[in-house]
């Protein structure tokens, strides 16, 4: 029975270069991206063998603590392909103990498996530096490896039963993403620390903590024992096999339970009306802009960007205020940042129609208002963003007066960036992701297209927002007309861009409408 679900594993990961030639070579280059990280971790570790114990232990603790979260978190987070799933083993009766020990072990067979154990066999190197350092690391290295790969299968199969439905995974990857995001803060804090003075003392300071978790322990003790705390080192190392022993019963039960689970199944959702149809007038101008409305209600992949717009100012402030930028002067800095990013978000809209473009196309809609219609939800959105936004953020500003400067920016860079979307994405469509699909699976983009048009996109309304920026700024030195003179340049080119790009825009899609078509039915 090993021998038949080891065959089966191997023959999974040879069907992986059975496909089509592209993917065969991003195999590849992952496999060889993932080899290359292997050995380098393995030299680091055989290099830490003639350093000191200190500064060696904290780098191991530290850094394999990351690397088993990263084996529990992964699947958990982003979730992954189980193709032995113990559900599709429940009409052979196997014994779930056994089922279990064969699944465990099959997941051996495989490229994270792999480097994880030579990670694990890297570090008995680095801690021979006596008889009892090495058996610590002999007994630790099996502890590692067991608690990677046991974690990994539990996560997996939590994965399976957490997210299972669409609408699942999409709550999974954006919390993901928010995680990510707020990671930005401590990159910062890190940066910021000095290296070559405190760094060390502070490294050694988090491995002490994460040495008594399940995350260190294994890597610890044989590190305790070299600097001479066997008592540690054996708590430790009992921590370690205690944690990976109920890693094993947290398995066998959640094989046990998805034996007798069948798959979870979104429940359907009943509509009632024409929600935003029966709002809005039946002309070609308003069935445009309630169908936006709708996308942007209940399209996952509006829903995201729209959370991206607060954070990315939030963090940015973070970052700042650790660098030591006064508070204050941050306070008109969110408003801007949001309204860029809700301008910049319908550069590439026609594409995320996909193939229901082919309605424009076979009505004759007209593109201006197809370029209208799509804008007319962003554009209530930023308005309403700006009328609130602008007070609160004046009232942590000593000077009232910038009042007219934040709004006269924050319309320019608002307006400036529909009008560039407006004709961006009627000119220069690129692939994006289909309707249905998961946020997060952004596809390839040839010739770099997609970020060249997403740098254009945000540098040309940042340039169209200069002029009244610099009155703005000037305003905030000098007084008098100059926030009047940013207000009043924001608007005329805010809505001269607009204008334009509605315009310019709607002319593109009515000239490339089969083209367009063409494109969504390739991408």
């Amino acid at each position: 029975m090993v021998a038949q679900f080891l065959g089966l594993k191997l023959r999974l990961l040879a069907n992986t270069f059975k496909r089509s030639p592209w993917q065969i070579v991003g195999i590849a280059v992952a496999l060889l991206y993932g080899l290359a990280t292997s050995a380098f971790v393995v030299a680091t570790l055989v290099g830490l063998r003639f350093a000191d114990a200190d500064f060696a232990r904290s780098i191991v603790v530290v850094f394999g603590s990351l690397i088993v979260l990263g084996f529990l978190v992964v699947p958990l987070v982003f979730g992954v392909d189980d193709t032995l799933d113990p559900r599709k083993f429940a009409l052979f009766a196997l014994p779930t103990s056994r089922l279990a020990g064969l699944l465990a072990l099959t997941a051996l067979v495989g490229v994270p498996s792999l480097v994880i154990t030579a990670v694990a066999v890297a570090q008995i190197v680095t801690w021979s530096r006596g008889p009892f350092p090495v058996i610590l690391a002999l007994v630790g290295a099996v502890v590692i490896v067991v608690t990677c790969v046991l974690g990994a299968r539990v996560t997996t199969s939590l994965a399976a039963f957490l997210l299972a439905t669409r609408r699942a995974r999409e709550i999974s990857g954006l919390v993901a993403l928010i995680a990510l995001v707020a990671l930005t803060p401590t990159i910062a804090v890190l940066a910021g620390i000095d290296w070559a003075g405190e760094g060390i003392a502070a490294l050694g300071g988090i491995a002490d903590v994460l040495s008594w978790t399940p995350l260190g322990a294994a890597w610890a003790a044989p590190a305790d024992a070299a600097l001479g705390a066997s008592d540690a080192a054996v708590h430790k190392l009992i921590i370690a096999i205690a944690s990976a022993s109920l890693l094993w019963l947290a398995w066998r039960a959640l094989v046990g339970a998805m034996l007798v689970t069948p798959h979870r199944e979104a429940r359907p959702r009943d509509y009632t009306g024409l929600g935003w149809f029966d709002r809005i007038p039946a002309t070609p101008l308003g069935a445009i802009a309630a169908r936006s409305f709708t996308y942007w209600v209940r399209d996952a992949r509006y829903r995201v960007q729209l959370v991206i717009v607060p954070i990315v100012p939030m963090l940015m402030i973070v970052v700042f205020l650790i660098s030591g930028v006064y508070w204050q002067n941050l306070a008109l800095l969110p408003l801007p940042i949001m309204c860029l990013f809700l301008g910049w978000s319908l550069h590439n809209d026609v594409a995320y129609d996909n193939t229901a473009v082919w309605l424009h196309v076979a009505s004759n809609t007209s593109g201006a208002a197809d370029r209208l219609g799509r804008v007319i939800p962003v554009l209530l959105l930023g308005t309403l963003l700006i009328a609130v936004g602008a007070p609160i953020s004046v009232m942590f500003y000593p000077d009232p007066s910038v009042l007219a400067s934040l709004i006269g920016v924050s319309a320019c860079i608002l307006l400036a960036g529909l009008g560039l979307s407006s004709l961006l994405s009627a000119r220069f469509p690129y692939p994006a992701v289909h309707p249905g699909d998961s946020p997060f699976s952004q596809p390839q983009s040839t010739g770099g297209a997609a970020a060249l048009i997403q740098a254009a996109a945000f540098i040309t309304t940042i340039a169209l927002t200069l002029p009244a920026l610099g009155f703005g700024l000037f305003g905030l030195i000098d007084g008098g007309y100059l926030p009047l003179y940013s207000l009043l340049s924001g608007l005329g080119i805010g809505v001269a861009t607009l204008a334009l790009g509605i315009w310019f825009g709607g002319r593109t899609f009515d000239r490339r409408g089969p083209e367009l078509l063409a494109f969504t039915m390739r991408s």
